[in-house]
């Protein structure tokens, strides 16, 4: 079923898409920094061109879609992500919604009020740029769904059956958080088909993981090569054991890369060297030892192009 998706330089049919990963960043921060505290991110002039030659090394190593999942409150760029875009020739497709830092503004409004806004950033675009985002994103850690997380999941849930969208979460796999985000969107009536449960692969319980994939969602194995728990072989094994369960058409693999984060050090070097790869590394490294685990040709290519294709697809 041919269709299309928002990216930052317009609609893009989902059969262009390509080797596409799923969950990733180019730049991240907190809401505002770019204009009032730029030194967080070690400057920001030299960040189109940084990241512009990032982008165009995964281009030349196959990657054709990278899905931004950068919010506002993560310090989401809009007309920096379209810059990127138009000079690398890598699609870009944007979220809007919420992580972690959610909006204080938001604690007090309703599901309804939320989802409006999210609405707006879909179908109208971001900032007064005309820019629509493609993919909804949310965010729940170590702390589970907090009564303002809550907020947001159903505002989340409700723009994504009012426009299509898909939603795309952060989680905490270790404490199964994928389970209560779940249950806010059945609760909500959503197609769990339209969800990645994201940082699925922080962990390498399989009852959990096969649990959330027999519900309908994908499987966000999008951390690599890891920050937390696993180290990036043990993740790898951890995709092969849902293929060979049988469950390749629910698995999305991702990095949660950035070129530059605000969370880090402004000291560029220290990022790259925590993974020399970028947004390659699961090119050079994770489709390489599945292969020699014997995982065949087909398969690899129907979790990388055919996998994000479907999702947005439906």
């Amino acid at each position: 079923m041919a269709t299309t998706v928002n990216s930052v330089l317009g609609p893009v049919s989902t059969a262009d898409l390509g080797f596409t990963l799923m969950h990733e960043h180019v730049v991240t921060g907190s809401a505002g920094i770019w204009e009032t505290y730029p030194e967080i991110l070690g400057g920001v002039e030299d960040l189109p061109a940084l990241a512009v030659a990032a982008l165009e090394e995964a281009r030349r190593g196959g990657v054709r879609t990278i899905v931004d999942l950068t919010t506002m409150d993560l310090g989401r760029n809009i007309r920096f992500l379209a810059q990127v875009a138009r000079e690398s020739g890598v699609t870009i497709i944007a979220a809007t919604g919420a992580w972690r830092d959610i909006p204080r503004a938001f604690w007090e409004r309703t599901p309804d009020e939320v989802a409006a806004l999210f609405i707006r950033e879909i179908e109208v675009g971001i900032e007064n740029t005309g820019i629509k985002a493609g993919i909804i994103k949310v965010a729940n850690d170590a702390e589970g769904v907090t009564p303002a997380g809550e907020i947001v999941l159903r505002a989340a849930a409700r723009a994504a059956k009012a426009t299509g969208t898909r939603i795309a979460t952060h989680s905490y796999a270790p404490g199964r958080v994928g389970e209560q985000q779940v249950a806010i969107f059945e609760d909500e009536g959503l197609d769990l088909s339209h969800v990645i449960i994201g940082h699925s692969n922080d962990t390498t319980d399989l009852d959990y993981l096969v649990g959330l994939a027999r519900r309908g969602c994908y499987l966000g194995m999008d951390r690599f090569p890891g920050r937390i728990g696993p180290g990036w072989e043990e993740r790898t094994e951890t995709v092969r054991r849902l293929i060979e369960a049988g469950w390749a058409d629910r698995i999305i693999l991702a990095h949660d890369w950035q070129v530059v984060g605000g969370h880090a050090s402004p000291d560029r070097q220290i990022t790259r060297r925590r993974n020399p790869d970028g947004y390659l590394f699961i090119t050079r490294r994770v489709l390489p030892r599945l292969r020699e685990a014997g995982i065949p040709e087909e398969v690899l290519t129907r979790i990388m192009v055919d996998n994000p294709r479907r999702f947005f697809e439906g």
